[in-house]
């Protein structure tokens, strides 16, 4: 792996300022400022967020400038006594791809799911993102699936 240009570091309650520029860069990134700056959360919502263990936000960080970053959920398997994790959101900074940064930041979280006993990691791509297509398939097994977003209520 790279040598990554940036510390990475996994946010907790007190790194309210980290996680709304990771909110920031996100949407930037997925140019979805609506989405991730539209309606932001209470500092409340995030503390307690960021306080719980199978939410696992990761900064990667130049200096004190936040350059990209993830966030996974951790949750039960009820087939068998199992965990999984599922990264939400990955992104780097245009300015800063290609430069291991991605890597790193899956690296820790492999780490992290390790330690807690996780069975698996597990992402999905869009179809044409072949730069995260090209990331992931280095480090994993491709699964081939469908996506659908269903709306609560009736």
């Amino acid at each position: 792996m790279p040598n990554p240009s940036a510390t990475i570091r996994r946010l907790a309650p007190a790194d309210l300022p980290l996680m709304r520029a990771l909110n920031a860069l996100f949407g930037e990134v997925f140019e979805d400022r609506e989405t991730y700056a539209g309606a932001p959360p209470s500092d409340a919502y995030l503390t307690d967020l960021l306080a719980r263990e199978h939410v696992v936000v990761l900064a990667a960080l130049r200096e004190s400038a936040v350059v990209g970053g993830l966030v996974a959920y951790e949750f039960d398997k009820f087939e068998c006594a199992r965990r999984e994790v599922y990264i939400y959101d990955l992104a780097v900074a245009e300015a800063d791809r290609r430069k291991g940064i991605a890597t790193a930041l899956i690296a820790d979280l492999r780490g992290i799911a390790a330690a807690r006993g996780v069975w698996m990691v597990f992402v999905q791509a869009d179809h044409g993102d072949g730069p995260a297509i090209a990331l992931y398939e280095s480090l994993g097994t491709l699964e081939e699936v469908l996506h659908f977003d269903i709306p609560p209520g009736a």
